[in-house]
């Protein structure tokens, strides 16, 4: 069965630094090989569950603004995965909209890491949306996602672990981490080595460097798409990338 990732995944200049890509490409190189790829991104909030372009064809989603003109010509042409998409339809509960959204394919949240991870692009790839910011609701989805996993399909929840841009003095990717910064990571490091479910769920109240770490929620919460899918929430996760990039913390989880 495929283990399930929460990852940080960065802003485009993530493919410049050479640790964080030597990082990521490791985690892929010791993962098994996906049939498919399964992304739930913090850049796509949309209510219902709606299902991302299943083709190719469809240009990239380039949700960022103010980078050089090089980022915006990255391209990763994966196949698309119809069968998924359909599949991940049918799994959903009887009666509960699902949405379509033929004109929008991955946005930077799903590419810029596959480009690290799975840089020859031959992996068929599907995006869906975050439906809701409800840590409940979201592992409640997780766990209609978690047949995928038998037929070899890679559940990757792309968030980032701390991401209070707003109260960044210095956005260099070398910064020296804000306390905020720093005390939320610490934090999360021990509720997953604690398996502390309970505990991250109400990250909001619980949690210190709040609301500075997470000013608005969407970056945490594909993590609970994560652990739903995951075979046991409270397991202790492998926790497989740590530190810090302009200041944030890029921590990155595998579960079972």
């Amino acid at each position: 069965m495929m283990p399930v990732l929460y990852l940080s995944h960065g802003a485009p200049p993530l493919a410049d630094d050479e640790l964080w890509v030597s990082e990521l490409a490791a985690w892929a190189a010791d993962l098994p090989v996906p049939t498919a790829i399964l992304v739930v991104s913090a850049h796509w909030e949309a209510a219902p569950l709606t299902i991302g372009s299943t083709t190719a064809e469809t240009p990239l989603t380039y949700d960022l603004w103010g980078f050089p003109e090089r980022y915006y010509d990255v391209t990763y042409g994966a196949p698309g995965a119809p069968a998924l998409a359909a599949t991940v339809e049918s799994l959903m509960p009887h009666g509960e909209p699902v949405a379509h959204d033929p004109d929008r394919r991955l946005d930077h949240g799903a590419y810029v890491p596959l480009t690290v991870m799975y840089p020859g692009a031959d992996i068929p790839v599907l995006q869906i949306s975050l439906p809701t910011l409800d840590p409940q609701r979201l592992m409640h989805l997780g766990e209609r996602l978690r047949p995928l996993r038998d037929d070899g399909v890679l559940l990757i929840g792309s968030g980032f672990t701390t991401h209070g841009l707003p109260f960044l003095d210095d956005p260099s990717p070398a910064a020296i981490p804000p306390g905020w910064s720093v005390e939320f990571d610490s934090w999360a490091a021990e509720r997953f080595s604690a398996g502390d479910l309970e505990g991250l769920i109400d990250f909001r109240n619980k949690a210190p460097g709040m609301p500075y770490a997470h000013p608005t929620i969407e970056h945490f919460a594909p993590l609970f798409v994560a652990l739903g899918a995951s075979d046991d929430p409270e397991q202790t996760p492998r926790q497989i990338i740590d530190g810090f990039w302009m200041g944030l913390a890029k921590r990155s989880i595998q579960l079972v």
